[in-house]
């Protein structure tokens, strides 16, 4: 296992981080199998967990907790708000009065008294950064937050957070958790280089684009993927976008052969291969996913290998833009565009 510091917080954290979304409901995965799976990622030295107080309606997080239990110093344990839970109007967001209740309701599911990185889980344009960020300086200060990080902000958001920060004196975000993989790599002409311009860490998610580089996807197969079950039009091959990724996942797959590596070592190495990559989030619903996914933790990716993968899918390129999620809300709601 290969380890980072977190941004400039000086804290260690491997380049494979363990998230939790399968946890419960979401991956049908058992109390049993998460703690096995945890069991197995800590031996393997990763030492990051990710969850989120809506994953599951809060599941994942009880479900962690029970699988930390006795080790909690041992971990950086990082969890998000601000997705909405339930149908009260006033339970999401990154509100004062939502961020303090709903950190109370992950700590009582989780069993601690602190998480180390606490994450809005995406950019709330109903709430000012002052208002966030005030907050979170006081759970900070008050020790249930050791840092604070935002996740799948767009560049020009996390630019104003940190100017925010500065002019009214507040604790500033250490982290940015964007979507980032082979197949989406947009972020590399936005994000990431304000992240490493203001020396965030960087945690990103879905390294195997939603199991398009798990190996289980290929052109003559039929698809039967997990994911595909719930979100089958990501998969639909009459869908032109889908068959240019499944003709990026053919000739990715013979560079990784090539390589003598699997598709996924070739994923989540190109990944972490980023300078402004800190780690790659993977999130196993099986124990055997998980080994699978343990076996690119030391994998380094040649020069040639590199440029392989960049004559398939360009740099700073997705390929279904329609997927990103940090759009600014008026290219996808027309009334914030006309007057």
């Amino acid at each position: 296992m290969q380890y980072r510091t977190l941004g400039r917080t000086g804290v260690q954290v491997s380049s494979l981080a363990l998230g939790a979304m399968n946890f419960g409901r979401i991956g049908r995965t058992t109390q049993d199998e998460a703690t096995a799976i945890v069991d197995a990622a800590l031996e393997a030295g990763v030492n990051v967990i990710d969850t989120a107080d809506m994953y599951g309606d809060g599941e994942s997080e009880e479900m962690v907790g029970k699988a930390i239990a006795g080790r909690r110093d041992d971990i950086v344990l990082a969890t998000k708000a601000g997705l909405p839970i339930g149908e009260e109007r006033n339970h999401q967001g990154s509100s004062r009065r939502w961020l303090v209740t709903e950190l109370e309701a992950s700590l009582r599911r989780l069993g601690v008294d602190h998480v180390d990185l606490y994450q809005i889980h995406r950019w709330d344009p109903n709430t000012g950064d002052e208002e966030t960020l005030s907050a979170l300086t006081d759970l900070q200060r008050a020790g249930k937050i050791r840092y604070f990080g935002s996740s799948t902000f767009p560049a020009y958001r996390i630019v104003q957070a940190q100017w925010a920060a500065r002019e009214h004196r507040l604790s500033r975000y250490v982290t940015e958790q964007p979507s980032y993989s082979v197949l989406q790599r947009g972020i590399e002409a936005h994000v990431l280089p304000v992240t490493q311009e203001y020396g965030l860490g960087v945690l990103v998610w879905s390294p195997l684009a939603s199991g398009w580089l798990s190996g289980a996807i290929r052109a003559g197969r039929d698809i039967t993927t997990h994911r595909s079950a719930f979100l089958p039009e990501r998969f639909d091959m009459t869908l032109p976008v889908n068959r240019t990724r499944l003709d990026a996942v053919e000739r990715l797959a013979k560079v990784a052969e090539d390589a003598g590596l699997t598709l996924i070592q070739l994923a989540l190495g190109f990944v972490t291969a980023h300078p402004g990559v800190t780690s790659a989030l993977i999130g196993p619903r099986t124990v055997d996913h998980l080994h699978a996914q343990l076996a690119a933790a030391d994998t380094v990716l040649t020069p040639d290998v590199l440029d392989a993968i960049d004559e398939i899918v360009a740099p700073g390129t997705d390929l279904a833009p329609q997927e990103n999620h940090d759009t600014p809300p008026a290219l996808l709601d027309r009334s914030l565009r006309r007057r």
